[in-house]
């Protein structure tokens, strides 16, 4: 199929800050083979970054490089018994493929309902929400070697996931390009309402007895209450993870503030609500120049409206800092700041 190399490329609709900045060079692949071609010209061997939905990134200068656009499509399902192997395409959009899970019945995904991006940047980030990860519902994915030149499978154990990490995020970072991933659900629903914001909206609407369409449904409700629209308000989402601290660090700040909103972790250690810091820090709703901090979410930071990449990483900047000094507490960023 080959490949069509722009110039000269606009940035502000491929990320969800809406931040004007140029990328020096632009390809869209629709087509996984065109990896090779890619490959073959060289391209591999210069600046390049993967770009998926744009909803994890904040460009703080021009690119000069290559922009690799994945907007390869296609869903499909294998049913082996009640479980079901299913394929989404590295750029199918993630909520679209929740809500074709929840509609074809297919367990898993629902707590994951309106989080932003495509399927491709799923298990780099192992994005979670609302008491699910995708690491427990992760079976494979098919990524290409940018440095060989040929397509890998990477099966669960092989990605090395952690709370928002994996091995495409860490150790192989820019090496591998996904092109689709295999998720392992059921047929038969396992409902998962622990999280505190699920069971009491349930409770709400007087639902006992949930389905996953419900789930999804009081998931999406409660984000868009907590979270601007992205098109009409430019933000990446959480753009700091929450901290994880051990158990002895916890005991410490939890004696200075007894109100501080903990989860407890399989390994001992305990997550930190990062939101609930900033907020302590009194950031919430604050807005500097064309920066600011959603007024009903402290972990989500936005352009107002002409708001540089700098703008926002300076906010952020001063943010991590008033946490440390408050909680001796280092929050680390989300986003991937380029």
């Amino acid at each position: 199929m080959g490949i069509n190399i722009q110039s000269d490329i606009s940035l502000k609709k491929y990320n969800t800050f809406g931040i004007e900045e140029v990328a020096q060079h632009f390809i869209e692949i629709t087509e996984a083979t065109q990896l090779l071609d890619a490959y073959e010209s060289g391209i591999f061997e210069k600046d390049f970054l993967t770009l998926g939905g744009g909803s994890n990134i904040l460009f703080t200068q021009p690119y000069a490089g290559y922009i690799i656009k994945i907007n390869i499509k296609g869903i499909k399902a294998n049913q082996v018994q009640q479980e079901i192997f299913l394929t989404a395409s590295a750029g199918e959009i993630w909520n679209d493929l929740v809500w074709f899970c929840v509609n074809n019945n297919y367990n898993g995904l629902e707590n994951m309902a309106l989080i932003p991006g495509t399927v491709g940047a799923s298990p780099v980030q192992n994005i979670g929400a609302y008491g699910t990860e995708l690491m427990d519902i992760f079976y494979s994915c098919v990524a290409f070697d940018t440095l060989e030149g040929v397509f890998r499978i990477f099966y669960n154990e092989d990605c090395q996931f952690s709370y928002r990490d994996s091995i495409f995020k860490s150790e192989q970072k820019g090496r591998y390009i996904i092109t689709e991933v295999t998720y392992k659900l059921h047929t038969s629903p396992s409902i998962n309402s622990s999280y505190g914001a699920i069971s009491t909206e349930l409770e709400k609407r007087k639902i006992t007895n949930p389905t996953i369409r419900d789930i999804a449904e009081v998931v999406s409700f409660i984000r868009v209450e907590k979270l601007p629209d992205p098109s009409t308000v430019g933000n990446a989402g959480s753009f700091f993870k929450n901290p994880i601290v051990s158990a002895e660090q916890f005991k410490k700040i939890k004696t200075l503030f007894p109100e501080m909103i903990s989860y407890d972790m399989p390994d001992g250690r305990i997550k930190l609500a990062a939101g609930w810091l900033i907020e302590q820090c009194n950031w919430k709703g604050k807005v500097i120049g064309q920066a600011g901090v959603w007024k009903n979410q402290a972990l989500v930071l936005i352009n107002i409206q002409s708001a540089t990449g700098n703008e926002i990483f300076e906010l952020s900047s001063e943010i991590i800092n008033d946490v440390y000094q408050k909680f001796n507490v280092k929050l680390e960023r989300e986003v991937n700041i380029f």
